[in-house]
């Protein structure tokens, strides 16, 4: 169906609600943390990118959580990209502690090492990004952890033949206040509305030359004037 057009009328008139996190689409990230022999995971919400040079992220975790000790204790983890696939694993994650559960066993996901950080990856998710916590700060409900990412692993699937990496080939889940949704269609790429529309080319057909008409008189060409050359005198006619 086609997007309803709005009007301005429309746009200003809005409900106003008392100050809460009503903001979407969010990562529903599986954060892996502990060790490689005492893993466990996380399913996290409150993450994103923080900066560029160097790469930042964080996670906000409640300080009565089981993996908030773990991360705390090794100031690593990893956050793990979500799938389709995973969104069943993503979600159990986020409801059993694991205090009593041992969630890689119960889910059969694999526990992989990083190369960077002390934490695991989970091996099912196409994308991983481990990082060192620069600092935790308290926040009220939840401790943010502010971290380096030192280091990215992504499955060679994702990799074309010149090495571009194409997440949309993911199959991402997003988080919108409880519900988990698929990335959806392709709209457009960073700058595209800074980009001119190219002129439509003309699709008249480009007119014959017309022949003289026997008819007609063409018109004389103007023929060049010679110029007159003087005129010898008597001496030098002899040379």
């Amino acid at each position: 169906m086609p997007n309803k057009q709005i009007t301005p009328s429309e746009i200003t008139q809005k409900i106003e609600l008392k100050g809460s996190t009503m903001l979407g689409a969010l990562p529903a990230a599986m954060v892996s943390c502990g060790t490689l022999d005492h893993p466990n995971i996380i399913t996290v919400a409150w993450t994103g990118i923080v900066n560029s040079q160097p790469p930042m992220t964080y996670v906000s975790v409640r300080p009565e959580r089981y993996s908030h000790g773990l991360i705390m204790q090794s100031r690593e983890f990893v956050i793990n990209l979500t799938t389709k696939d995973l969104v069943y694993a993503c979600d159990f994650c986020g409801i059993y502690t694991g205090a009593k559960v041992n969630k890689f066993k119960a889910l059969g996901l694999t526990p992989t090492p990083s190369e960077k950080v002390s934490a695991p990856m989970i091996l099912e998710c196409p994308v991983s990004l481990s990082c060192r916590v620069r600092e935790v700060t308290h926040l009220g409900s939840h401790d943010l952890f502010l971290a380096d990412i030192v280091g990215v692993s992504i499955s060679p699937s994702l990799l074309d033949k010149t090495g571009k990496i194409h997440l949309e080939k993911a199959n991402a889940v997003v988080s919108m206040h409880g519900a988990y949704y698929e990335v959806g269609a392709f709209l457009g790429k960073l700058g595209f509305s800074t980009h001119q529309k190219p002129k439509a080319k003309s699709t008249a057909p480009t007119p014959l030359p017309t022949k003289p008409n026997p008819t007609q008189s063409t018109p004389a060409t103007p023929s060049k004037k010679r110029k007159s050359l003087p005129m010898p005198t008597k001496n030098e006619k002899k040379k």
